[in-house]
This record gives C-alpha cells, sequence and structure tokens, in this order.
C-alpha cells in the first residue's frame, strides 16, 4: 500500500438524501434497521475506522440534519464527521452543495488539494480494501470508481423492447462507490457542470460521468466487491442481513 505518512488529504461524502421511492415505505431507507442500527450506520462506520479518511460531509434531506447529528453522528461517536449538510433533489445537486461546503473552506481542516471520496449512504458493505484499492488507483489515474464486472448477459433493447445488441461482457462493469477524485479535479468538473446545466438539460447519473463528459477525462475502473450492494428495493434487504450477520460471524473468529 502507498507510503501513508506522506499522503494527502481525504474527504468522503457520503450521500443520504435519497427518498427512497422505490422501497416503498413511509422512512428513508437509509434510516431503515439493519442488524440492529440504521443502514447509514454501516457506510459512516467504514469511514471513522479508516485509516485513509481524515474527515467526512453527510449530505442528508430537508430537516434531517438535527436527528443524524443527534441520533447518528453523537449516539454512535463518528468523530470524523466534520459537517452535515441538506442535499438536492437530485444526486448531483448533492454532490455539489458537499463540493461547496470545501470550496467555501467550512471545514475544520480544508481539502484544497487532497483526494474525495464520494459514497453512496444506501451501500453499507464498502470497507477498508475498497477504499485502498481507490485511494491507490487515484493517486496514479486522478480519477476512478468502484465496481465490478458484471456476470450476466446484457441485451441492450430498441424502443419496442426488442433485443437490438449483445454487447461483449468481457468490458462491461457495474458500477458502484466510492469514486473517488482529485479534489481539485472534481470540484472543477461539478462546477463546469451546473454552469451547463443552467443553459440546457444534462443527465448524469454517476461522478465518473461527470468527468468524463465535462473534463474529457478517462475515469479509472477498480475492483469494489460483489458484496458492496447498494439498498434499493425491498427484496435487497435481507441479502444486506445477510451480509451483517456474515461480518458479526467474521468479527467474533477474528475474536
Amino acid at each position: 500500500m502507498t507510503d501513508m505518512g506522506k499522503r494527502k488529504r481525504c474527504t468522503a461524502i457520503v450521500l443520504a438524501a435519497g427518498q427512497g421511492s422505490r422501497m416503498g415505505m413511509k422512512m428513508q431507507k437509509q434510516y431503515l434497521d439493519l442488524g440492529g442500527k440504521p443502514l447509514l450506520y454501516y457506510s459512516l462506520a467504514a469511514f471513522e475506522k479508516s485509516k485513509i479518511i481524515d474527515d467526512v460531509i453527510l449530505v442528508v434531506g430537508d430537516g434531517q440534519i438535527l436527528y443524524c447529528q443527534n441520533e447518528i453522528v453523537k449516539k454512535y461517536g463518528f468523530t470524523k464527521v466534520d459537517t452535515i449538510t441538506t442535499g438536492g433533489k437530485e444526486r448531483y445537486e448533492s454532490v455539489y452543495r458537499a463540493l461547496l461546503v470545501m470550496e467555501d473552506e467550512d471545514m475544520r481542516v480544508p481539502n484544497r488539494d487532497g483526494y474525495v471520496f464520494i459514497h453512496d449512504g444506501a451501500r453499507p458493505f464498502v470497507d477498508e480494501d475498497i477504499i485502498e484499492r481507490t485511494y491507490e488507483a487515484v493517486i496514479k489515474y486522478r480519477a476512478c470508481v468502484a465496481g465490478m464486472p458484471v456476470k450476466d448477459t446484457i441485451k441492450v433493447a430498441d424502443e419496442d423492447g426488442f433485443s437490438k445488441e449483445t454487447p461483449n461482457r468481457k468490458f462491461l462493469w457495474q458500477i458502484q462507490t466510492p469514486q473517488v477524485f482529485e479534489t481539485m479535479l472534481i470540484k472543477e468538473a461539478y462546477f463546469r457542470l451546473m454552469k451547463e446545466i443552467q443553459e440546457k438539460e444534462v443527465k448524469v447519473t454517476d461522478d465518473g460521468m461527470v468527468v468524463e463528459r465535462v473534463l474529457g477525462l478517462p475515469v479509472r475502473l477498480v475492483e469494489g466487491s460483489y458484496e458492496n450492494i447498494k439498498v434499493t428495493t425491498p427484496e435487497d434487504i435481507p441479502v444486506a442481513e445477510t451480509f451483517v450477520r456474515k461480518r458479526e460471524v467474521h468479527k467474533y473468529i477474528k475474536g
């Protein structure tokens, strides 16, 4: 692993402002009980324990700052959470607002020339191995995203729902988070994106796409984990509970 003594500052942006409409519940998915703790706890705990991450910006929904401060950050002792801010309606708006916190230097220790790890709070199984792999990649390539090669054959459909194309599975990846970038690079990409959006409709689905589209730079794919799932629908919950139990067993064996 890269020499930790010479590394630049690393900030994690944890996105937890989504409404979770596909979950079909009134409670937002990031607060659902998972193994006796809120789902959001697990990603925050991974960054709290990480030797690489220095601080965290937590992005939550409207009216949730106080709740998260008291019931999650203080309750579980997450000392690395520097700032809790409110997100936007779309994912890119939430990332942009977090980057504004960094730009305005509202953090205890500003991250001017380091790295930014952008992570979905609904992915509870990020771990130190993934953080280390993406950290080493961002140092070398400036921009990287976690992901895994797809296991299934993928079909591209036409407008009528017929199979149009079968791309080579060898080159297909399922993208995850964290997505990691040089601080100055991701700020430039998002600030330029927001100017473009004011002039025309722009659709972006992840941070790597912003860098590719706005800056025209390549983004390195880095192995994440098949367990690094995003809890999106009710069917994901029992799978996530299985992974939580699996990790608890491993802790017991090691302990």
